[in-house]
This record gives structure tokens, sequence and C-alpha cells, in this order.
């Protein structure tokens, strides 16, 4: 490789300032400077020169010929098009001058020489090569594919010198637009035979030029952190290495002055200014050190606030008595800008879309007060005029329409509008950046609101694998489409196994029945799950099976814009299995039935067939501003359900959810969530195990699975040939439910740094609470032939043991155990145990943690991090719980 250099002439007679001109091949990344030019009053007067003859005009000879040699790709005629030499004119060395001139100026050319003998010009060139390739090296942070599309110089073109220098200068441009202001580019070129080349740009990188410091000069009121805190440039520091904030942009900064300006606005400095800010940049172009030099000026207070309405339908002084802004208040210019935006809201949502208000400020220097009258101009009161629906490809325009809360021919009223770009937003079928625009009609009193939609893909095909602390490995596979044949209906199927569940379900729901403001949704599935206990808190092992395949029909009514009524109808059959071995034994006639001794009296009563007919209605209050990720709003619903019209099964169910979000600023996002219950049964019919409430993980952070509330714990004991009993190391936690429970939830959302945002980073700390109680405790009604065999342990614990399978154990004295209202079984007939009832308690358990909502590239994962400040005995706590999966 060699360095770019251009060709010299060897004539004498060449001109001058291009006999040797090179500039240099590298070019340094730079702080950005200003060039000043001398301003002419300053500038030093000419030298006036002493007066010369004029020169005598140059006589040359006749141009008798015109050759030109070294041309390989051009033609010779093609050469002579571009000079203006011709045969018969006089030869002189001004016109020869000028021919240089014009063929360097083609840029075709590296090396040009043109002479004359004795009439006979000469032109001799050697052409420009032609580029082979273009080789990027030493490019690690910015790849190939962002480089070449920005370097204008491609193969099978003719190299220029001028070319390749703006290349360099564009290939700068991209680093710094990355922070990196060291960064140094060298083009080089590779000779090739046939007058060809290689362009290689050498690229050294360099460090990204942080910002190093940043500091202000002339505030007063205010320390420079809590300047600082305001910025979105930030000082590099250990502690930011994973901040984008850090690293020095031109824009940034003069985002960062207008931050500051509203900071003092907002604290009453009316006259806040920033005279300087300057960025410099280190000698080693590493750092930026920036400097600000802000004038604070004088604190001001609210004086007289008024409002002057121009409309007849406004009182001003009744306006003004609601303002949030009173006289005597500091001085704060968001909360005037909040006051305009108010007074529009205002006078929008009785039909004025175009009502101008404007503030008229009273600034008093000498008593320091900042008056104020807010002036609403008269303005047409506006009906809608059309509504047009544009950009929707797929989407029906009645599937957008109906989401209007406004009609052609309505009053305008601009609260309706807010509220049908949100309910264009939750269909989920357009960009987010959506917004009802709002056009002049045909007339003064006429507008035009626009939906211009930006579609994006409804349809979705998942196949996720991925592991859970609930369910260990997971498989699903759904495939959903969200507005199937652009209806704004959805239909979906879906399937998921895991070690302890597996189900398959078919849903389809359609918004609008026959055009109506009635929706409709069927869900038609077969659920398979397998019940399990804790063995030492760690191990599990399955308890029961329960299969339930059944349907739901339902159709909500909206009452009003938030408020709907839904009515549903489900219908289960359900079917509960133990496993033979473990919980049978035999009975006299040799038949299998379940046995309370070798398994837990509860699961015997849960075992069975039965149909369950459940006819059930909510009311839902919902005004939330994001379904998917609210940050405003509230969301109550009230469930009741009544089982017993048909089937097997009488109970009723009431349930009650509540929460509502509160942006605090800033990103943070506040939340308070609750919900309880209560399941009674009737006609003469008991709560069976499979239909009480349960309460824990994933519901209730800082417990296991299942670890909130009543349980039956057993230890099992083992006895030596002296007759002492040891403790074995396992023991079994069976969770049993309750009929009502109640949970809450506190939960603080904090904002991350801008890059951390865009890797969907959410993080927040919180606290849960809530219990789950009321259920008789377990009785040993069926002891058979007696299962007390008289033993205690060393705590005087009464010991039990199990009737063998095969009926052959027999004892005399029943085992109900009056100190805890149990009894006590065993698995194993070799083996005694005592049973213990526990965690039968409506007194709240309570867990404090924090987590991590991600986005990540291989799916969704949460992980939590939380310790139970309150427990009972019986309740199983767990400090680190975790989702992750990956979709393909």
């Amino acid at each position: 490789m060699i360095g770019l250099e251009m060709g010299r002439s060897t004539d004498a007679r060449r001109a001058p300032h291009l006999a040797a001109v090179l500039l240099g091949t590298t070019i340094l990344a730079g702080a950005p400077g200003i060039a000043l030019a001398q301003d002419a009053a300053t500038a030093p007067a000419p030298v006036a020169a002493p007066p010369v003859a004029a020169p005598a005009v140059e006589a040359g000879e006749t141009i008798q010929t015109i050759q030109v040699t070294g041309a390989e790709r051009l033609e010779p005629q093609t050469v002579l098009s571009y000079i203006q030499l011709r045969v018969g004119q006089p030869y002189t060395k001004a016109s020869g001058d000028a021919a240089l001139k014009d063929l360097y100026a083609t840029e075709l050319f590296s090396d040009v020489q043109v002479s004359n003998d004795k009439g006979v010009v000469t032109i001799q060139v050697k052409e420009n090569p032609v580029v082979n390739r273009i080789i990027l090296e030493g490019n690690k942070r910015i790849k190939d594919d962002k480089i070449l599309p920005e370097i204008k110089v491609s193969p099978r073109q003719i190299f220029t010198r001028s070319k390749i220098r703006a290349d360099v200068a564009r290939i700068i441009e991209l680093y710094k637009r990355q922070g990196r202001y060291a960064a140094t580019v060298e083009p080089k070129m590779v000779m090739l035979d046939q007058n060809r080349v290689d362009i290689v740009f050498e690229i050294t990188e360099g460090d990204k030029s942080k910002v190093r410091q940043i500091n202000i000069i002339g505030n007063e009121h205010f320390s420079d952190g809590d300047l600082r805190s305001q910025m979105v440039t930030k000082q590099a520091r250990f502690t930011r290495l994973f901040s984008s904030g850090t690293s020095y942009d031109p824009d940034r900064m003069a985002f960062d002055q207008q931050k500051l300006r509203q900071f003092y606005l907002t604290q009453g400095y009316a006259d806040f200014r920033v005279v300087s800010a300057v960025a410099e940049l280190t000698p080693d172009k590493k750092d930026f050190i920036i400097t600000y030099v802000v004038e604070e000026g004088k604190r001001y207070k609210f004086g007289e606030v008024k409002v002057e309405s121009q409309l007849r339908d406004f009182d001003g002084e009744k306006l003004a008595k609601n303002l949030t802004i009173h006289q005597g208040d500091w001085y704060d210019a968001k909360k005037v800008e909040d006051t305009i935006e108010g007074l529009n809201d205002t006078a929008g949502a009785f039909g004025y879309a175009f009502a101008d208000v404007r503030p008229q400020y009273d600034r008093d220097k000498e008593n320091l007060t900042m008056g104020l009258t807010f002036v609403i101009q008269e303005a047409p009161r506006v009906y809608v005029e059309k509504i047009d629906i544009n950009g929707n490809t797929l989407t029906q325009d009645k599937v957008v329409r109906r989401e209007f809360r406004l009609a052609e021919g309505d009053a305008f009223n601009s609260l309706q509008v807010k509220r049908s770009t949100n309910r264009i937003k939750s269909l989920g079928y357009f960009q987010e950046k959506f917004e009802v625009e709002q056009k002049p009609g045909t007339a003064e009193d006429r507008i035009a609101l626009e939906a211009n939609v930006e579609e994006k893909p409804t349809g979705e095909l998942q196949l996720s694998a991925g592991f859970s602390s609930l369910e260990r490995f997971i498989f699903q596979a759904s495939i959903r489409q969200r507005n199937f044949r652009g209806r704004g209906q959805t239909v979906g199927l879906s399937g998921s196994y895991s070690s302890y569940s597996k189900s398959i379900e078919a849903s389809f729901v359609e918004p609008y029945l026959f055009d109506k403001n009635v929706s409709l949704g069927v869900d038609i599935y077969r659920r398979d799950y397998n019940s399990f206990q804790y063995l030492n808190s760690n191990d599990r092992n399955t308890t029961y099976e329960q299969s339930t395949t059944g349907f739901q029909v339902r159709a909500g009514v909206p009452l009003t814009e938030y408020l709907t009524a839904i009515a549903r109808y489900t219908l289960n059959y359900d079917d509960v299995t133990l496993d033979k071995n473990t919980y049978y034994s035999i009975d006299s006639n040799g038949d299998y039935t379940c046995d309370p001794l070798r398994g837990s009296r509860y699961l015997c009563d849960a075992i069975g067939k039965r149909l369950s007919s459940i006819l059930g209605g909510s009311l839902i209050y919902d005004n939330l501003d994001n379904r998917m990720r609210p940050t405003r709003g509230e969301t109550i619903s009230l469930n009741a359900d009544l089982a017993g019209l048909g089937g097997d099964v009488n109970y009723y169910r009431l349930r009650a959810n509540a929460a509502k979000y509160w942006p605090l600023g800033k990103g943070f996002i506040f939340s308070l969530q609750g919900e309880g219950g209560l399941i009674k049964g009737w006609a003469g019919d008991d709560i069976r195990l499979t239909d009480r409430f349960y309460l824990g993980e994933p519901q209730m952070r800082g417990f296991g699975i299942r670890g909130v509330g009543p349980r039956v714990v057993r230890q099992y004991y083992t006895a030596d040939s002296d007759g002492n009993y040891t403790v074995e190391a396992q023991d079994y936690d069976d969770a049993v439910g309750g009929r009502y429970y109640y949970m809450s939830r506190a939960e603080l959302e904090i904002p991350l740094g801008s890059g951390a945002r865009e890797m969907g980073l959410r993080p927040s700390i919180f606290v849960d609470a809530g219990a789950v109680w009321s259920v008789k405790a377990p009785a040993l009604n069926d002891c058979k032939a007696g299962c007390f065999i008289g033993s205690r342990d060393s705590n005087g614990n009464q010991l039990y043991t199990e009737t063998a399978a095969d009926g052959t154990q027999s004892t005399t004295t029943s085992p109900t155990n009056s100190a805890t209202g149990a009894a006590n079984v065993a698995i194993g007939s070799t083996n005694y145990f005592t049973e213990t009832f526990l965690g039968n308690t409506w007194k709240p358990r309570v867990a404090i943690g924090f987590g991590v909502n991600w986005n990540s590239p291989f799916g969704p994962f949460r992980i939590d991090i939380s310790k139970a400040l309150l427990k009972y005995d019986g309740d199983n706590t767990k400090t680190f719980t975790f989702n992750v999966g990956t979709q393909f």
C-alpha cells in the first residue's frame, strides 16, 4: 500500500499553484471549532504597490496541430472537448495554463502536461485509476454495513482525491455521532494492474469521548449537584458505566440549557438565562469539559391572577377561583402551562375547538411579583364536519370508526377526542404514537377529524420453551389473530406442557356482535393439573390429579363509557383421581377404597367425577390509559358466580379486584392493588378441596407455591430396637386452601436511563400482604380397625400409624388429637408420625422486596428477590423467584 499522492507536472510552464499541492492524508475528529473570518474593519490595509506599466500582449506561435498522448480509456477527441485550444489559434502561456486547469477540473486525470514545439501542441495525460474495491480496516464499533452506504466512492468509479477527502469526513462524522471525537481515518490506495486501485480506509476508533466535568458558574441559590441532576448529560463516573448520558452530544448540550431554564422558571426565577455554554475537548481528545455560565436573576411570586373570557359560556371570575395557581405562590412557569392547557380543554369540552388562551404578564420588578391574566379569545362553537380514516389496508373502517366517541354532526368535545385516541390505541392494531388530528373544516364553525393510522402485524405465532420456579420446564405453543379478517375479531389456539400441568384451549371473541355494542366470547378447553406437596420445602411429589374439560360463553354490554357488565356461563367436567398404590386399601370384599389412614382425609373427599354448572356475572370499571402497561387511572371489578343450576356442585363465590396507578413524574409510577373473595356451599354442600382459594407464588411474592394459609404438616418417625422414636429428615406439607382470602400490593416502578429503557428493563420495589383462611380442621372419621399404637416421642407427641393395605393392622384407640384438632396419618405401615393443622388465620402475611421485568431478546424475564416480614407457623417462604422463556 502506498499513500495517496497527487502526480506532479514536470513542465515548467505548468500553473504554479497546481505544481505540488498535497493535502494531509490524515484527518482528525477534533472538537467542533468556529473559524472566524477577519472583519474588514479590523483587517490591516493592503500596502499600495507602485504603479507599473501595463504588460505587452504576448505574441504566440500559431497552433498547427494538437496531439493527445497517454489516454487509455478516453478518446483523444473527448480530451480535446474539455479545453479551449484549437488549431489556427495563437498558443500563449496563458492559454496553455487555461487548458491545464480545465483538464484538472474534470477530475479524470492524475497528471497533465501541456507543451508547444513550433506550433505542435502536445497534451500528455495520465488518467486517474478506476476504483476496484473499498476496504475498511480497524472499525469494530461501527460495522461495514453502516459505513459503506455513507461512502460516495464505489467500485468501478473513477478515483478522485476530492471524493476520498469527502468520504473521510463522512466516516469521521459517523464516529462523532457516537461520541468518538478522537477517531482518525487514514486513506490509502493499493495500485493494481490495468490502472486500477484498491482504496483502504485505515480507521483508528479511539475511546469514546466522555464528559469529564460539568462546571456551572453564577449559580447562588442552587448547588452544582442540584443543577446537574436536571441535565440529561451526566459526568462520567464509575457508577455510570452503562449510562449513555456520559458521552458528549451537542444536541443534548443544547437540550440541557433548556432543562436548566425550565428548572429555574419553575422555582420562580423568571429572569434566568444561560449566558454561555462551552464544551472543551481535552488535549488527549478523550474527554470534554463543559462549562455553563448562568445568571439567576431575582425570584418572583405570583401577583394577581385573573381570567378574562370573551366566550359567552364562561365566567372569568368563577374560572379564576378554580385555578391551581394563587396570588402569593412562588412563580412557576409549569403551572402557567398547565393552566393554559386546562382552560383549553375546558373550552374544548364545550365545543370551542379553536379557543385561544393567551397569558398576559404584569412583571413588577420592585415588588418582585408576576401578575397574570389569562385571556380566552373569542371563538365560534365548532361541530364535527367529517371523520376520515386513512392508512388502514386490512382493518375495516368500521373497526376504527366505532371507537370514536364523536359522530359527524356532533358538537366538538376535546375530552371525547382524547378518549377516542386512547380507545383506538387500546385496540393494539396500529402504531403506538397515534393521535386523532384536528383540521379546519369547510367553514369557520366546522372541524374535520382524521385518524391517520399505520397498521402493524396482529397475527401471532409463538413457540416458547422456558424454565419457571413454579412449574420447572415449560413448553408452550400458540397461534392468535387479534384482527381476524380486519373485523376486530380475535381467534386463538394455544397449548402448554410442563411437569405439573397440560392444557389446550381454543377461543373466539367478537367485540361488536352484529355491529351492536355487545361483545361475545367463547372458550373451549381441556386442562390437566397435577397437585403436589413439598418435601423439605424443596422437593415435591404429586398428591392428586385433576382433569377439567369444559367451555365458557360470555357476553358484555357497556353501561357507560368506563363501566361494563359481563354475563357468563361455564360448564366444567372434573375428574379428580389418586394413586391407588399410595392412597387406597383393600376392604373385606377385596375392593380398593380410598383409605384416609394411608393418605390425607381431605383427599378422599376430593376424588371423583363431577359436573359444575356455573352462572356468573361481572361489573367492571376501567379508565386506565393503557391496559398493557398502565401509568394512570384505575380499574375495579366485582365478580359473582353461582354453581348449582344443574350439575353436582353447589356454591356461590364472590370476588373483588381493584388497582390504581399514579404517575409521579420523571418516569416513576406508583400503584396500589387489592383483591379478595369468599366461597360458600349451599343446599348442604361443602366446599371441596379443588374449589377453595389458595395463595402464594406467583400471586404473592416472598412465599412459596400455595405457601400461605391452612395446611397439614406431617412429621415421620422411626423406632429403634429399644423403642426410641427418631424424627426422619422428610416431612409432608399439604396446603388445604380456604374459603376466604385477601391480597394487596403496593409497588413503585423505578425509571432507568434511556439505554436501559431501550433494553426493556423495568425495576420496581414492592410490598405484598395477604391471607387465606376459614376451613375445617381435617378429622379422622374412619379408622377402621383403629390406628393408635399407644406410643409417644421424646416430646410427648402422640404417634400414629396407618392400617396396612391388606387390613391386618389392628389397634384399639381412636387417634384424634384434641390439642390440634387434627388426626395423624402415615404413609408406610412401618413408619409412625405426628400431624399438625396450621395456618388457619386471617392475620396478614407481609413480604417486601424488589424485582425486575426485562423484555429480553429471548423472551420475557421476571426476577424477584423478597423477604417475608410477617409469617405464621406452617407458611412456606421463598426469597428468590424467577420466570424466563425463549421465543423462536
